[in-house]
């Protein structure tokens, strides 16, 4: 099952997400949304409710407790993991696929590149388009590059592998890469979802 865009919604607020998180995957999302809706109008086949979905949640095993036993499968696999716990098996392809470390080791992302879904390239994509908000990959690389000074080398290296997946998404989906904007309903649906939250009784809010 592929949740809604609601049901997305609510199940990320279940963690009370700071807003820096927000900014985050709504700006994933909100570019993955654009780029699948860009394919459709072309007449390309993607599921544009599992991009939504699986771009809102791709971050979510950072909301859970480090204790949590999927955490030992790292990020974007705890992620997956714990979603087709919760009914969502659908998304777990996209959801561990999406984090930078697909592309650091050259094995690992030629054996994703050959299998990939195009729903997995987009959620994938758009992660490296956006940070606090839609911004060039190669804002988003420096910023890595400063965080992770000891991975500078490989990063390098990831950078020549993202910049081939951007030529993939975007000739896929009929837009240059400077073209990439974000299609906006993340924070409405946040919105709707927290006024039912609020309107419900505690025990259906868990």
């Amino acid at each position: 099952m592929v949740p809604s865009r609601s049901e997305a919604a609510d199940i990320l607020l279940e963690f009370d997400p700071p807003d820096w998180f927000i900014a985050h995957t709504a700006a994933v999302a909100e570019v993955a949304s654009f780029l699948a809706e860009r394919c459709a109008a072309r007449g390309v086949s993607v599921d544009r409710e599992l991009v939504e979905a699986a771009a809102l949640l791709h971050d979510i095993d950072k909301l859970l407790p480090g204790d949590d036993p999927v955490q030992e499968l790292g990020h974007g696999a705890a992620g997956a993991r714990w979603l087709s716990q919760r009914g969502y098996p659908e998304l777990g392809r996209a959801i561990s696929a999406h984090p930078i470390t697909r592309l650091l080791d050259a094995d690992r992302y030629g054996r994703w590149n050959g299998v990939a879904t195009r729903e997995e390239r987009i959620v994938a994509y758009a992660d490296k388009r956006a940070g606090q908000r839609l911004e060039a990959m190669s804002a988003r690389f420096a910023g890595w590059a400063s965080r992770y000074p000891e991975h500078r080398e490989s990063l390098t290296r990831a950078r020549a592998r993202a910049e081939r997946l951007e030529r993939e998404v975007c000739e896929t989906a009929g837009v240059s890469p400077l073209a990439v904007r974000r299609l906006r309903w993340v924070a409405p649906t946040l919105d709707a979802a927290r006024r039912r939250r609020a309107a419900a009784p505690a025990a259906v809010r868990g």
